[in-house]
């Protein structure tokens, strides 16, 4: 019985798909063991995985129903532990906790007059004495709602417990099919030079995203982080949304106005690793270099300077289990996107390491199976009790079966990044002349993914924004973005390249590159420049901590176009459903014509990247016999092209193999022009 528990139930499926891994099966046995018996450790100890990840109802600082409170914190290395704040008038002993087993301490304060002994709105500390006799000032790991004050430099616990909180009024959208994802950054979503609100992003940013026909929004920065130009991914409190741009409140009416409009919101979850802040962070909070993290080497990040978790140990699974669990509960966040997952993964974090794709580089003793059968069973846990939610895990190493059910001895992640694609046209646009594009290069990249495991395709992220690189539209156009987007001014050769070419980029990579699409936001429309948040390097500036959502609205200005193009690109996916359909078939992958021809979802997808060459009576193979339109054209006027096609074509299929398909139309596609066409003989 024992040896069949270490077999994931489903591992011959898995082996059957990709016989490569066979050689492997003991690792993935191992790997299940592990999860199996932390599973089945829970269930006894803790009373099941359910009540063990609602901790955070408990840990922490939580009032009861007769409005006492009850604290309690895990400090193994702590020789006692005190409650201080407000409510005492800052005494730092005369509120102890209880020493419990396994480093566990607990304080329960009686209710005065009904009502609870600490005020909503109150600061606290938790009061550790350390091994060296220390008083350590803390705030709990726990912590909701965290603030700092303008003339300080470290934040201050609050106490949010507000006499009515806020009611979800709306249901969350049902699991989506076709993943269309605005990447976004509230503090940055403003034309403004300051630190956006939720409130702002709620009835400013909300709309723009639901009209260009984005379905889903996935927040960075979120969790709260001492340094803002961190991007969010140096944390202090992990229960805690930043209060940088409001309170927890306006962040659930965020999420749920956002729900109102059928978007899916994803938050963007930091568990590989944390800020090493101690005085308003997780680190040394007992006054041990051991609570949450690996003691020593093993417990710092040597590029992020950050701390690494001990995944092994009981408490750090119990905090961030539970932590993704009030995220989903508390404020209705519809799934997780995991930062960091290569570094997870492996002992060496991914640094200085490259990946080949050779088996050998996911398996043996340089993976982190601890951190593995964490995001095995943080997977789980969310696919057990809140199955409509979704987890996409960033990986740049390509781990196999990452994307695959826990059952099957895989990761148990929905979603996984296309991170090669950003990197590839990075490579082709700063290294080639447009006539030493290599279509099959461009296809196989876009194409290169490992077969039932889902894809989150993307031309560029945040990554490509920030300083220090260049966003797609930045590096086709660079310095004339400054002067030649207006419609008043001549279009030149430069502008004219960059508009061409940034619609036809990011309609290939969301037609073929994946299962679902992600853009940053701004980036729709080519947004200038590049993103740098305040820092003593530029002055404390704001100037490139904004999105410049006004220069859409400029009808003099030609980035109008760009966003016009995206919108539609998202609408016509959302009515053909490309991304939830099977893998495009490409029939053509011209490398002197410079043209890709491939069809999805019913649907022909034309593109000619030649720099001037135009192709009259072109034929393209397809499947389906019939009478074919445009239903996209990159060259429209709308889209600042050049309107060389007439929309009122009509494209007649001929029985004439052609690329190996039995039928095949004859088209004019025009240079640097990307098409997609439809069959009206079939209603849809």
């Amino acid at each position: 019985m024992a040896a069949a528990s270490t077999e994931p139930p489903r591992l011959k499926q898995l082996l059957e798909r990709d016989p490569y891994l066979e050689p492997f099966r003991t690792d993935f046995q191992r790997r299940y063991s592990l999860f199996y018996n932390h599973l089945k450790n829970i269930e006894e100890s803790e009373g099941g995985l359910d009540k063990f990840t609602k901790s955070y109802k408990s840990f922490g600082v939580n009032q009861l129903a007769d409005g006492g409170i009850y604290c309690k914190e895990w400090a193994p290395g702590a020789e006692a532990v005190f409650l201080a704040g407000d409510f005492n008038g800052w005494n730092p002993s005369s509120h102890p906790y209880k020493k419990l087993e396994y480093g566990k301490w607990e304080l329960f304060i009686p209710p005065e007059d009904g009502q609870s002994p600490v005020p909503h709105g109150s600061k606290l500390k938790v009061v550790i004495r350390a091994q060296n006799g220390a008083l350590l000032y803390r705030i709990s790991p726990w912590a909701r709602y965290v603030v700092r004050d303008e003339d300080k430099v470290n934040y201050d616990w609050v106490h949010w417990n507000p006499p009515q909180s806020y009611i979800h009024k709306n249901p969350s959208p049902k699991r989506l099919k076709s993943l269309r994802i605005y990447e976004s950054h509230v503090g940055i979503a403003s034309p403004e030079g300051k630190v956006a609100s939720y409130k702002n992003f709620t009835y400013n940013v909300l709309p723009r995203i639901k009209d260009l026909g984005y379905n889903c929004v996935q927040l960075m920065a979120i969790m709260e982080h001492a340094y803002y130009a961190s991007f969010g991914y140096q944390v202090t409190s992990f229960f805690a949304a930043s209060s940088r741009y409001g309170t927890p409140d306006d962040l659930k009416e965020m999420i749920d106005v956002a729900h109102s409009m059928g978007i899916t919101v994803l938050l963007d979850v930091v568990h590989s690793h944390a800020s090493k802040n101690s005085e308003d962070g997780l680190n040394q909070f007992d006054g041990t270099d051991s609570c949450f993290f690996h003691s020593g080497y093993r417990g710092n990040h040597q590029l992020w300077d950050s701390r690494l978790f001990d995944y092994a140990n009981w408490e750090v699974l119990r905090f961030l289990l539970s932590n993704l669990r009030m995220w989903i509960e508390d404020y209705r966040f519809d799934g997780f996107r995991f930062d960091g997952v290569t570094s997870m993964l492996y002992h060496h974090h991914g640094i200085g390491t490259g990946f080949s794709g050779d088996y050998n580089e996911y398996f043996g003793l340089h993976v982190d199976e601890d951190a593995l059968c964490y995001l095995m069973l943080a997977n789980h846990m969310i696919n057990t009790l809140h199955p409509e939610c979704i987890t996409i895990a960033e990986d740049v190493s390509g781990m196999p079966a990452l994307c695959r059910p826990v059952a099957e001895g895989g990761g148990g992640f929905d979603y996984r990044l296309a991170m090669a694609i950003p990197d590839k046209w990075i490579q082709i646009i700063k290294e080639l002349k447009d006539e030493d594009w290599n279509m099959g290069n461009i296809v196989h990249t876009l194409t290169n993914r490992r077969y039932e495991e889902k894809y989150i395709a993307y031309a560029e992220s945040h990554d490509q924004a920030l300083v220090g690189d260049k966003t797609l539209a930045f590096r086709l156009m660079d310095a004339e973005m400054y002067t030649n987007m207006s419609v008043l001014m001549p279009l030149t050769p430069v502008i004219d390249r960059g508009i061409q070419l940034h619609k036809m980029i990011r309609l290939i990579t969301h037609a073929l590159g994946g299962e679902s699409y992600l853009n940053f936001m701004g980036n729709e429309f080519g947004h200038p420049e590049w993103l740098d948040f305040p820092r003593i390097g530029n002055n404390e500036s704001y100037h490139y901590a904004r999105r410049q959502f006004n220069l859409t609205e400029d009808d003099l200005l030609r980035y109008k176009f760009l966003n016009a193009f995206d919108r539609d690109m998202n609408k016509l996916e959302e009515r053909f459903g490309w991304l939830a359909s099977p893998q495009a078939y490409v029939s053509e992958k011209h490398e002197s014509n410079k043209v890709i021809a491939f069809e999805r979802a019913g649907l022909i997808f034309i593109f000619n990247f030649h720099p001037y060459q135009s192709y009259v009576d072109y034929r393209v193979g397809i499947e389906t016999p019939g009478k074919y339109k445009i239903l996209l054209d990159s060259d429209a006027g709308e889209y600042g092209g050049h309107q060389r096609l007439d929309h009122r074509t009509e494209y007649f299929s001929e029985h004439y193999p052609h690329n190996y398909r039995p039928n095949s139309i004859m088209v004019y596609i025009p240079s640097r022009v990307a098409l997609v066409l439809h069959n009206v003989d079939i209603p849809k």
